[in-house]
């Protein structure tokens, strides 16, 4: 490992992989460094082990930052459509599902193989299971010491993502060593995460398992998706987006019956008087649901018995069913991670830090986090390639 490059990257995830991939296929020297003892750990688990790598409706709406229009250069360089085509030129076999969102046929470790191959073409030099013991940085040169050694480039890559699934090597390393450079991290939270629902609502705790599809909604965000209950609270796929938005103390809003348009109640009072609200729930949601919902609103008996006025109150509660969670499952459970290093120290169009010459930052440890369903795999590779381009 000793020696001298033209670019060190840390972190052998997607983005440092496309990054070591990309640059060594210019011609530069690259040294890919992982404390890992295996690359794209990640990776290998994304989209329920077939990786969601990427979605056709990639935009920068859909990403969160402090920043809002960082995003567009590297984005607008390249899109989901370059990286198909890496995937198609390798042979790898994909598929459409909802919301523009492409997975493998066969297994993500097609995408780690593809990401791999394309760094033994770059001739990018690996080193896995590396402990980094130091970071120097003068007279133009970076230091990064193991216990293999030390090597020097003119450039660093900082590309170790950010703390979220611990379980898997994830830390906080991207952020310690940005500070130590006088870069500023916009404050890390879990991200795209299970929230948690306090004793108060301990009925909607004993669902767990039960799901169905729902509009969820946290301050103006807006998903319609499934949403989970589960033994400690929510999650589902419209759960884990408005989780991005979500801030300790505000509540979030559920519409159970999305489909139904206004007075669906009091025009179900006119047609069918002798039903109940249960009977009504129970036709669009799970009965437990529909039970507890019920329960909930404390409206008994017949449609025929009940005002109109108390039927609009129990439709504006269904269309947005507030539920203040006390938490989210924490980093252990979130796919990703929201915040930090600020985008204001890095520039849009090469990610390299302002004030640290050939230093860079890509992938999930800058603050840029995308929605579920590839966005964030987008935003490693476009990251990765900007990067690249300026090594």
């Amino acid at each position: 490992m000793s020696g001298d490059h033209d670019a060190i990257i840390l972190g052998a995830g997607a983005a440092g992989l496309f990054c070591a991939a990309t640059a060594g296929q210019r011609g530069r020297r690259v040294l890919l460094l992982d404390h890992a003892d295996a690359p794209g750990k990640k990776i290998l688990i994304s989209g329920g082990g077939r990786c969601n790598f990427t979605n056709l409706g990639t935009a920068p709406d859909r990403f969160l930052s402090a920043n809002p229009h960082f995003a567009k250069s590297a984005l607008s360089r390249f899109g989901p459509q370059d990286f198909l085509a890496l995937v198609e030129r390798h042979g790898i076999a994909w598929h459409e599902k909802t919301l523009g969102q492409l997975f493998c046929d066969g297994s993500a470790r097609q995408i780690v193989d593809l990401l791999l191959d394309e760094c033994t073409t770059g001739r990018v030099e690996l080193a896995l299971g590396r402990n980094i013991t130091g970071v120097e940085h003068a007279d133009g040169q970076f230091r990064v010491a193991t216990g293999a050694g030390e090597a020097r480039a003119p450039a660093l890559v900082i590309a170790t993502g950010g703390p979220s699934i611990p379980k898997l090597g994830a830390t906080g390393f991207a952020y310690e060593l940005a500070r130590r450079f006088g870069l500023k991290v916009v404050e890390p939270r879990p991200a795209l995460v299970p929230l948690t629902l306090g004793a108060d609502e301990t009925l909607f705790r004993t669902l767990s398992g039960v799901s169905a599809p729902v509009v969820a909604r946290c301050g103006k965000a807006a998903f319609a998706e499934a949403a989970l209950f589960t033994h400690r609270g929510l999650s589902g796929p419209a759960i884990l987006q408005v989780s991005s938005y979500w801030r300790h103390g505000e509540a979030i809003a559920i519409d159970f019956l999305p489909q139904q348009p206004s007075g669906w109640l009091t025009e179900a009072k006119r047609e069918q008087p002798r039903a109940t609200i249960r009977s009504l729930l129970a036709r669009a949601l799970p009965d437990r649901l529909a039970e507890t919902l019920a329960d909930r609103l404390g409206l008994a008996g017949e449609l025929a018995n009940l005002r109109d006025g108390v039927l609009a109150e129990a439709e504006r509660r269904l269309a947005g069913w507030r539920f203040s969670p006390n938490g989210t499952e924490g980093f252990a459970k979130a796919e990703v991670t929201i915040g930090g290093i600020s985008t204001a120290e890095l520039s849009s169009q090469t990610m390299a830090a302002r004030r640290v010459p050939g230093l860079y930052a890509i992938g999930e440890a800058v603050d840029v986090t995308g929605w579920l369903g590839g966005y964030n795999f987008q935003w490693a590779w476009a990251s990765a390639w900007a990067a690249a381009q300026a090594l």
